[in-house]
């Protein structure tokens, strides 16, 4: 009787068998130049009970012949259904924009910035509008009803639009900036925040940058976002697994005294690194159909392949002999790296845990039920 009170004793101790401690904010990555969601990516929403995402808006890189800093790869297309869940804009800075950038060019930057997110943000409410009026001017079967009255489309769109807001709780600034280029970057942020008064302003911390926080420096913003991924790169032959391991997040995540509250994002991906005689050759994110070919895919060690022939992978042309590294994180070592976040980050309800990417590959290659128990864990 005693073992048995023991055991049970143990088990509530540690949570085992238990609800979670903390109801997450359940949120996604999404990062691809077209919002575009229709029935099965509500499906997908739903059945993971995801609340929000973080939507790649455009990135802003350095032109070498004009020698400023120019916002490219706009997001195009923007169309949600039935389900919305809140969206947080991101912008991707690169290290060399705040590098090169004088600070009234960084002054510029900041308003243009705003400017952009509050432009695409009209092109979403615009959508919005658009699909409200479809319904009231077109309802369901109404060539059918002999008393309806034809609705002016234009009219109920501009009333719908006008009760719409261009209202971002919260713009994401995504910078894997440096004790070099910290200075002016931390400048950037602070005209953003001045001309995007409304919202409040994150940014991405990068784990080295958490780790090495008195020299990295603490960005001017409301709350971070700490990136638990890449921490190495790909293009590296003797790294085991480029988009990380729960060994390597351990190295980083040593403190708890981080200034800013933090929002935590996980990898939830995979692709296959290509080698030829040990250097570098690219990376292949649909690869599926390639590793069931037994033929001309020989196994030489754990997630390490040669070919074994010729083959055009997509657009990619591979040789015989080049070495592929499958890289992606089992559902062991999400489980450790959650661990490691979880002694170390203070998490509450209020905390947005974020897997990237949205994509129904690597949804359904991991499955919905498997997700909702990486958020549950928390």
């Amino acid at each position: 009787m005693k073992s048995v009170l023991v055991i049970l004793l143990f088990f509530m101790l540690n949570g085992v068998g238990c609800e979670s401690e903390h109801h997450v904010i359940r949120s996604f990555c999404y990062w691809k130049t077209n919002l575009y969601f229709q029935k099965e990516e509500d499906s997908l929403l739903k059945k993971m009970d995801v609340k929000h995402l973080y939507v790649r808006f455009f990135d802003v890189d350095w032109n070498p012949y004009t020698k400023e800093a120019l916002p490219v790869a706009t997001i195009n297309d923007i169309m949600l259904n039935e389900i919305n869940p809140e969206i947080t804009p991101a912008i991707f800075i690169t290290n060399e924009v705040v590098l090169k950038a004088n600070k009234k060019q960084l002054d510029s930057l900041g308003i243009r910035i705003g400017k952009r997110v509050q432009e695409i943000g009209q092109k979403m409410n615009e959508y919005i509008a658009q699909k409200k009026a479809y319904k009231i001017a077109y309802p369901d079967n109404y060539y059918k009803q002999k008393d309806y009255k034809q609705i002016n489309y234009d009219s109920v769109k501009s009333i719908e639009l006008a009760k719409l807001k261009v209202d971002f709780k919260e713009i994401l600034i995504d910078c894997d900036w440096t004790e070099k280029s910290k200075e002016n970057y931390f400048y950037l942020l602070k005209q953003i925040k001045k001309n995007s008064a409304s919202s409040k302003i994150a940014a991405t911390i990068r784990l080295w940058q958490y780790k090495y926080a008195e020299k990295a420096g603490t960005p001017p913003v409301d709350k971070g976002l700490l990136m638990c991924y890449n921490l190495t790169k790909p293009d590296d032959f003797k790294t085991k697994n480029s988009i990380g391991t729960s060994d390597e997040l351990a190295e980083y995540i040593t403190h708890s005294d981080y200034k800013l509250k933090l929002d935590i994002a996980l990898p939830l991906y995979s692709w296959a690194v290509v080698f030829r005689g040990n250097q570098f050759k690219g990376i292949l994110s649909d690869y599926d159909n390639l590793m069931t070919d037994t033929l001309k895919l020989r196994k030489s060690d754990t997630d390490k392949y040669v070919l074994q022939d010729d083959i055009l992978v997509g657009q990619t042309y591979l040789r015989n002999g080049d070495e592929i590294r499958i890289e992606k994180i089992s559902d062991k070592e999400l489980d450790k790296m959650i661990s490691i976040v979880k002694s170390k980050i203070k998490i509450d309800d209020e905390t947005k845990v974020t897997f990237f990417s949205f994509d129904k590959k690597y949804i359904n290659d991991y499955g919905t039920q498997n997700i909702s128990e990486y958020y549950a864990r928390f």
